[in-house]
């Protein structure tokens, strides 16, 4: 018996979510049902995060124990071949006893895509959240920078433990724009439920010239009012999960979903 650990993607669109449902396809149900096509025994796998439902991954990380004879890539053939098409193992690989995607994990990195454009795009929609008029960028950059740091997010969402803290750090947080697309990266040390679609929801609004970049501001201080508007799920993307044996990849969120266009 040993522990793998496994990095995902997944298309999130036809998902209610990441974590098993009563009711609904969730991505951790489809995955737990290909285990158990070779033979696993567990009872639940470990997650780094729970993705909403409609949000993609493209490194999700996930570890479960498994009686396994074969090598890791072998195994990474056996995910494949029982996972519906939307999901993919990846890279599979050992992990120690005691790895635990969730609480070992440093560092979260989202992205969230912009597709500036009047007109829809069949190709992108699903993959992005289509905006006009065109935020102006270097709005969105002077907003943006005052959410590095640790800071109460209360206003952008809410902790996944009823009454626990509402802090967190941003690491990086930087717009790339690659026109039509303009995609901002999110790496922090935790986040909490809907935090990043609220971030961006008023990001593109200060973008539009709806509100002052300083309105950032008024949402990190006491009273923390909350921020109304929610971006859609289907612009967001969980790109990497950190570890202290891992390193990031060097442009996670440079190239669009499709194509590489």
């Amino acid at each position: 018996m040993a522990r793998y650990q496994v990095t995902l993607a997944y298309d999130g669109t036809y998902f209610s979510g990441f974590q098993r449902q009563v009711a609904g396809r969730t991505v951790q149900s489809v995955t737990e049902e290909a285990l158990r096509r070779i033979q696993w025994r567990g009872t639940s796998l470990l997650a780094a995060g729970r993705t909403d439902a409609g949000v993609h991954a493209s490194g999700q990380v996930i570890a479960f124990d498994l009686d396994w004879a074969h090598d890791c890539e072998t195994l990474q053939r056996a995910l494949n071949a029982n996972l519906p098409q939307d999901v993919s193992a990846l890279e599979v690989r050992l992990a120690s006893d005691s790895f635990h995607p969730r609480y070992d994990a440093l560092a979260r990195t989202y992205c969230y895509r912009l597709l500036c454009s009047p007109v829809r795009h069949p190709l992108f929609e699903r993959y992005v959240w289509r905006v006009w008029p065109m935020p102006q960028y270097d709005l969105l950059v002077a907003a943006t920078q005052y959410l590095v740091g640790e800071h109460d997010f209360a206003a952008f969402g809410r902790s996944p433990v009823l009454g626990s803290s509402t802090r967190r750090r941003i690491l990086k947080a930087q717009w790339l724009p690659r026109p039509p697309f303009i995609t901002l990266t999110l790496t922090g040390n935790a986040f909490l439920y809907h935090m990043v679609r609220h971030i961006v929801a008023l990001l593109v609004s200060i973008g539009q010239g709806a509100y002052a970049p300083e309105t950032i501001l008024t949402h990190l201080h006491p009273p923390f009012p909350p921020v109304q508007g929610l971006a859609p799920a289907c612009g967001l993307t969980l790109t990497h999960v950190a570890y202290p044996d891992s390193q990031p990849p060097s442009n996670e969120c440079d190239i669009p979903p499709v194509f590489g266009v």
